[in-house]
C-alpha cells in the first residue's frame, strides 16, 4: 500500500506473512530492528563502489580516494544504523495505528468493512516526514483474507493515512487481523526497513443462522401439554402477532380487526418454557495439533464444513427460540459442571449465545468426548427446570452417555437431532441406530439426518417429527 497521495489499491499480507514477521522477532527489541534493515538498490551501489574505492585508494596509495570510499560506506552504515535503532511508535514523529470494523463481530460468509488510520501522535515534521515516505501493507488469517487475500484502497493527506478493505471471512472463530506491517526508507534511499506498527486485533467470526419455524405443530402440543390450553381473560393476557402454530382459539378478533391482522392472546402468567440447546462437540474437527499446526490427517476439509453445519444448526435453534420471546441458552458438551446462564432478548440474548460458538472446537478423542457429554448431562439434570425443553444435536453416544441422557428424558421435554455419519439414517445396528433406539424408549423426541445437512432441513426432520 502506498503512502502518495493518490488513491490505490494493494494486496495485504496473510497468515503466512505474518508468521514470518513474528518469528523475525526474537532476541533484543534493537537487534531485530538492525536485522529487519536492508540495503537499497542505491544503497548497495554506494556501497559496493565506496568498498572499490577504499580497495583501490589503499592499493595506489591515494588517501584522497581511501577517504572518499570510506565516507560512501560510512554514509550507508550510518543510513543503517539510524533506520534501525528509530522506533515508528516512539519519539517526536510516533505514529499511531486505528482500526475499525463494521459490522463486529462478523457472520461468516458475510462482508465487513475495515477503516485503518495511520496518524500522527503529534503534529511535528519529523511525523509528517515519516508518513511520506512510508508504504504499508495489512497482514491478516487466511480465515479472514480467503485464498485471493485483500485488496485495498489507500487515500493519504499529509497527517494521516486512511486504508479502507473489505473482509468475508470463510470460517468461524477468532482470527487475527494486523499487526500492520511498514516499510519505509531513509531520506537519501540508501536502506529499507520493515517494522510492524500498532497491535493485532482479534476478529470474532460468528456462524450464520437460519430463521427457524419455533410454532411448529409439534412445538404447538408441547406448550399446550405445559400450559394448557384454557383461554387467556383480557386481564392477564397481552396480544401479539399470529404465528403459524398457534392455537386458533387464541385468536382475539377485535384486536385483529383494528390491527387489520390476525393477533393473538398471549398469558402473561403462563410465560414461555426456557429452552436449552446441547451441541456434542465431538461433531466438530479434533483441534490443530500444536507441534505441526494442522489438523490431524483423518480429518479433512469436508468433516469440518460438516462440523460447522451442526454448530449453525445448533445456533440457529437457540436464536431461533430467543426470537419468538423463549429464555434459551447453548450447552456445549464439556462446558463444565457450573450452570450456563439462560440468555433472553431478540438481540442481546443472540450476540451472547453466538459468542459462546466462536471458540467451539472438537474434543482430542473418543475418550474425551464420552467424559465431556456425561459431564454436561449431569449438570443439566441437576439445574433443569420442569418446564424446560432440552434440544440436543448430537452424534452417536456410548452406552454410559444414553443411560444419563435416559434419566434427562424421563425428567421432561427432550428432542434429539442424531447426526449420523456413515449411516444410512435408522438402518442396520449401528452406533447412530442404538443411539436413536435408546433415547426414543427413554420418551425423547429424536429425528436423524446425514453429515452436512441444511438447518433448516435437518430443524424440519425433527419439529415435525420426521425420523
Amino acid at each position: 500500500m502506498s503512502g502518495d497521495d493518490e488513491s490505490g489499491a494493494a494486496p495485504a499480507a496473510t497468515e503466512r506473512g505474518a508468521g514470518q514477521a513474528r518469528a523475525r522477532e526474537a532476541g533484543h527489541p534493537a537487534l531485530r530492528r538492525l536485522v529487519r534493515v536492508r540495503p537499497t538498490r542505491r544503497g548497495l551501489a554506494l556501497l559496493v563502489a565506496g568498498l572499490v574505492l577504499v580497495t583501490l585508494g589503499v592499493l595506489l596509495e591515494l588517501p584522497d580516494v581511501v577517504g572518499l570510499g570510506a565516507a560512501a560506506v560510512l554514509a550507508v552504515l550510518v543510513a543503517w544504523v539510524l533506520m534501525g535503532v528509530q522506533r515508528l511508535d516512539a519519539g517526536r514523529g510516533a505514529l499511531v495505528v486505528s482500526r475499525e470494523l463494521t459490522p463486529n463481530p462478523v457472520v461468516r460468509d458475510q462482508t465487513a468493512a475495515v477503516r485503518l488510520v495511520v496518524g500522527a501522535r503529534a503534529r511535528t515534521g519529523a511525523a509528517y516526514e515519516r508518513l511520506a515516505r512510508l508504504r504499508l501493507s495489512e497482514q491478516a488469517a487466511h480465515e479472514l483474507a480467503g485464498p485471493h487475500g485483500i485488496r485495498a484502497r489507500v487515500t493519504a493527506h499529509a497527517d494521516r493515512i486512511a486504508v479502507s478493505y473489505a473482509l468475508t471471512p470463510a470460517r468461524r472463530g477468532r482470527w487475527a487481523l494486523g499487526p500492520l506491517l511498514t516499510t519505509r526508507t531513509d531520506a537519501f534511499g540508501l536502506v529499507r526497513t520493515t517494522q510492524p506498527l500498532g497491535a493485532a486485533t482479534r476478529v470474532a467470526v460468528w456462524p450464520r443462522t437460519v430463521a427457524l419455524p419455533t410454532r411448529t405443530r409439534v412445538l404447538g402440543d408441547v406448550e399446550r401439554a405445559a400450559t394448557g390450553a384454557r383461554l387467556a381473560s383480557t386481564d392477564d393476557s397481552v396480544l401479539r402477532e399470529y404465528v403459524s402454530g398457534d392455537d386458533p382459539r387464541r385468536v382475539h378478533w377485535a384486536g385483529s380487526a383494528r390491527q387489520g391482522r390476525l393477533m393473538v392472546r398471549a398469558d402473561e402468567s403462563a410465560g414461555v418454557r426456557p429452552v436449552t440447546v446441547l451441541f456434542d462437540r465431538s461433531l466438530l474437527p479434533p483441534p490443530v495439533d500444536p507441534r505441526t499446526g494442522v489438523w490431524p490427517s483423518t480429518r479433512g476439509a469436508r468433516t469440518h464444513a460438516e462440523g460447522e453445519l451442526a454448530v449453525e444448526l445448533a445456533a440457529s435453534v437457540a436464536t431461533s427460540f430467543l426470537d419468538a420471546g423463549h429464555p434459551a441458552r447453548l450447552v456445549p458438551s464439556g462446558s463444565g459442571p457450573a450452570p450456563v446462564p439462560f440468555a433472553a432478548g431478540a438481540r442481546t440474548g443472540r450476540a451472547t449465545v453466538l459468542d459462546q460458538t466462536v471458540d467451539l472446537r472438537g474434543h482430542r478423542g473418543a475418550a474425551d468426548a464420552e467424559r465431556a457429554v456425561l459431564q454436561t448431562v449431569r449438570a443439566l439434570r441437576a439445574s433443569r427446570s420442569q418446564e424446560e425443553i432440552v434440544v440436543a444435536v448430537l452424534g452417536p453416544q456410548p452406552e454410559t452417555a444414553l443411560r444419563e441422557m435416559a434419566e434427562l428424558g424421563v425428567e421432561g421435554t427432550c428432542w434429539a437431532l442424531v447426526v449420523a455419519p456413515g449411516d444410512a439414517p435408522g438402518a442396520g445396528p449401528t452406533p447412530a441406530a442404538d443411539t436413536v433406539g435408546a433415547l426414543r424408549a427413554a420418551g425423547w423426541r429424536v429425528a436423524t439426518c446425514r453429515p452436512g445437512t441444511a438447518p433448516d432441513h435437518a430443524w424440519a426432520l425433527l419439529a415435525e417429527g420426521a425420523a
